[in-house]
């Protein structure tokens, strides 16, 4: 092949067009309503650095990014200090995307930020359904007064979503009142990702939504999260999660949201990130 430049600053394997991709991916640096620690506004260029670790071969998947068609479209230019204008700039991209019959994998930031894409998603496809895997239940009404909060993301999600749309997984920390509020509203399964399957098969034709929170990892192998969690599952684990989001015939869109690359100064949860986009892509693009 002889020496080849590359951008480092595009996720590996991904230098089509937007013309000619039938998948977008762009990051969201914005984590302005972290509650513990912040520094997802940098996951998604450390993302993209360190993917030159990976192939563009998934032995998982059996698929190459190289043999799709994935466009990277960096990251939005966001303002600091205003939520609700970053929230708006989110939509209009998503929408923007989506309105020109793309799939898209966002990249955050923190979790507050699919409330922008879930809700594009929902605007194109009404009968949208959610699956939602992550530590922590984020069905607050609000945080500290706050109703725009990572906290709260998957209830703002509800307001337009309402009832039976709604699949959670891995859950294992939040509010006693959460809890009992999913009990009437969400479908929420605590700890684990054991009955995901069951409920794939339940969703086979209708349009699903994906966002994955990686702290549903347990912080003994990804310690590279803004709110670690004990308890959680495994990287092989997670993988075969997304394996079996292959039987699912309308995935619209997904986002793969907190990680804090600064936490984890070994690179392990950065690596385990891009390896998640990596296959999130590929379960898009098929």
């Amino acid at each position: 092949m002889g020496n080849r430049p590359f951008n480092i600053n595009t996720f590996i394997g991904c230098e089509k067009s937007y013309d000619e991709s039938d998948v977008v991916l762009f990051g969201v640096p914005f984590d302005g309503t972290t509650s513990f620690r912040p520094g997802t506004r940098f996951a998604m260029q450390a993302i993209r650095n360190d993917s030159f670790g990976l192939e563009t071969y998934s032995p998982y998947l059996n698929k190459d990014i190289e043999d799709v068609g994935i466009y990277d479209g960096g990251d939005l230019e966001l303002p600091f200090g205003n939520t609700k204008k970053v929230l708006d700039e989110i939509l209009a991209y998503s929408q923007e995307v989506l309105r020109d019959n793309k799939k898209f994998l966002m990249v955050g930031g923190e979790h507050l930020v699919s409330l922008s894409t879930i809700k594009a998603a929902y605007e194109k496809y009404p009968n949208l359904h959610v699956i939602h895997i992550d530590a922590h239940t984020d069905l607050r009404d609000d945080y500290l007064g706050e109703k725009l909060s990572h906290a709260s993301v998957i209830r703002r999600s509800h307001d337009f979503l309402g009832d039976g749309r709604i699949f959670q997984f891995g859950i294992r920390s939040g509010m006693k009142e959460e809890f009992e509020w999913a009990k009437e509203h969400t479908y929420l399964e605590r700890f684990s990702l054991d009955t995901l399957q069951e409920k794939i098969q339940e969703l086979t034709d209708v349009p699903v939504y994906i966002t994955i929170d990686l702290d549903v990892l347990d912080p003994g192998v990804f310690p590279g999260t803004g709110t670690p969690e004990p308890g959680g599952i495994t990287y092989r684990e997670l993988l075969e999660a997304i394996k079996q989001f292959q039987s699912l015939n309308q995935i619209v869109a997904a986002d793969i949201v907190e990680l804090s690359p600064q936490y984890d100064p070994s690179g392990a949860s950065t690596a385990m990130a891009c390896k998640t986009v990596r296959e999130m892509l590929l379960t898009l693009a098929d």
